[in-house]
Parts: C-alpha cells; structure tokens; sequence
C-alpha cells in the first residue's frame, strides 16, 4: 500500500530514456499529483505521447513501456510508484544521435507489423522486453508475450512474423 500522504511534499526521481527527471509531488501547477498515474506524466507532463492511452484499465496493452526493462502498463502505475525507477518509451529505442530505429522498430516496419498505428508502441516495447530475455523465442513465445495486447486493426501474424524474423526463424 502506497502513503500517499507522505509522498506530499516530496520529490521523486526517474530515469526516462537515459534521462534524469526530478517531480515534486503535489497539487499545484507543474508538480505531479500522487493520483497521476505514469501514462499521464509521460504523456501531458513530459510530452511523449507515444504512450498510448487506450483502454485505461490495463486490458489493451497499448501503454506497455519497460520499467527497469520489465514491461508494465503505465495506465496502472501510479507515478510515485516509479521513484528510482528507470523507464524506456517507444521513444527511447530510437538511437537519439543517428536517428536509426531500434532493429524491433525496424522490423514491424518491414513486415507491415501495424496499421492505424495505436497499439504499434505498447506491442514494440512488449517485443522488446521478450527479446531481451529471450533473443530466440518460439512462435508460441511469442504469442504468449503478446497475449495482452489487443489491436482492431491488424492481424497478429504480421507481429509474430516480425519477431521471428530478428530470432532468424522466417514465419509461416
């Protein structure tokens, strides 16, 4: 259970792609409430608005980001929940001198892994986190890492292709 009376005055500290970011928490103007959850500070607060927001009960996946490069759903967090926690949005996987997408980036892009684009980044950083921990998943791995992420748009095989692709399988 979080004392959210004592996070009142308090600062916290996260690292959000590679980069320090100091909140007072409280209710004023540009301090973070302690009801604000992560998707809302990365999204209103710190202007990265690839989060997506789409179910907001933690049933889409479409707010994945890594936190301490485990994925979790930022519409389920609250932000003082996250002091001293390192965070990885979609942004953040990008190599921010060269401009070059990160190779899971890349390979939904080449296996047209997305179409209106929503749940591209929570489904990107879910991918992401999977292959961290397993650089060669099966086909069932994969599923299994996805199972939480839900898109009207496309057909889940493009993703599964994608994946397989960078785990040297070729999909079916």
């Amino acid at each position: 259970m979080i004392d959210r009376e004592a996070h009142e005055s308090e600062t916290i500290r996260l690292t959000i792609n590679d980069v320090v970011q100091e909140f007072e928490i409280g209710g004023r103007a540009y301090q973070v409430s302690p009801y604000e959850t992560l998707a809302e500070t990365l999204r209103e607060t710190l202007g990265l608005k690839g989060t997506k927001t789409g179910c907001n009960q933690g049933a889409c996946g479409s707010c994945t980001v890594l936190m301490d490069g485990i994925p979790v759903l930022a519409c389920m967090l609250l932000t003082i929940e996250c002091d001293g926690k390192a965070i990885t949005t979609i942004e953040g996987l990008q190599n921010q001198a060269t401009g070059q997408l990160d190779e899971v980036q890349q390979a939904f892009v080449d296996h047209s892994a997305f179409q209106c684009g929503f749940c591209t980044p929570g489904l990107i950083m879910a991918s992401k986190a999977l292959l961290s921990i397993n650089p060669s998943p099966t086909e069932a791995e994969i599923k299994e890492a996805l199972s939480g992420h839900y898109c009207r748009c496309i057909s889940h095989y493009h993703v599964v292709e994608a994946l397989l692709s960078l785990a040297g399988k070729s999909g079916k």
